[in-house]
């Protein structure tokens, strides 16, 4: 069924200016029931402010006063709420990423200078203002900003990125950039060395359980050995 745009609030005004039980509120605005107690009792985390469905056109006066005169009777919405619609402008970055994006532009402007400053900023979701203060290196934090892949970093995908490169390459009438090669074989290099990294704690770790075991089956003897010979 479909739902209020804001059920909590909706809910809440619907306690406080009508005779509707908590069953029907709840119901409608697809709340559990003792959601719809906790805010007639003022129990909620927050208070909330309510909303009028009447005005959002959700319902009708009719429909609650159908309601209230038969408590069995379940509300009907009668305009689905608004969709959202996502407007032009920066791409959004969950907030936990947004301290990358710095370092994310860093990395555009050093492997790939083909890139626009209007391309870089739609694919970090930042300013021109930020892009060009790096190229400078006049950013306010410009000592610790470290130039790092934004598709690790999640600012981007690989695809897009490609796809910006191509472009950008192609208005300049030139072949993609031919750092491109030497990046994949730092990657490549980089899960090599990783690899190898991972197998050496392995071994170790493998020695370190084997010399245990040595011991404990008859190697030098403990300090409880000596004092009990």
């Amino acid at each position: 069924m479909t739902q209020p745009l804001m059920p909590h609030a909706t809910a809440s005004w619907l306690v406080d200016n009508t005779a509707l039980t908590f069953e029907q509120i709840a119901q409608f605005c697809g709340l559990h029931i003792l959601e719809v107690q906790a805010i007639a009792d003022d129990t909620a985390a927050t208070k909330l402010t309510g909303r009028d469905p009447l005005r959002s056109g959700e319902l009708t006066q009719e429909e609650i006063d159908k309601g209230q005169d038969d408590p069995s009777y379940k509300l009907q919405i009668q305009k689905a709420p608004d969709q959202a619609m996502r407007t032009k402008g920066p791409r959004y970055t969950p907030v936990s990423k947004r301290q990358d994006k710095p370092d994310g532009v860093s990395w555009l402007i050093r492997n790939h200078p083909e890139l626009s400053d209007g391309q870089i900023g739609r694919l970090i979701g930042t300013t021109r203002t930020t892009i060009q203060a790096i190229r400078e290196r006049s950013h306010w934090n410009i000592a610790n900003i470290q130039p790092k892949d934004p598709v690790t970093l999640g600012l981007t995908s690989q695809r897009e990125l490609d796809a910006a490169v191509a472009k950008a390459a192609k208005a300049a009438g030139a072949q993609p950039n031919p750092q491109d090669g030497r990046i994949d074989e730092d990657r490549a290099a980089l899960i090599v060395e990783l690899r190898a990294e991972r197998e050496a704690a392995a071994r170790e770790a493998e020695a370190a359980l084997a010399a245990e075991d040595a011991g404990a089956s008859g190697g030098e003897p403990s300090a409880d050995d000596v004092f009990r010979s």
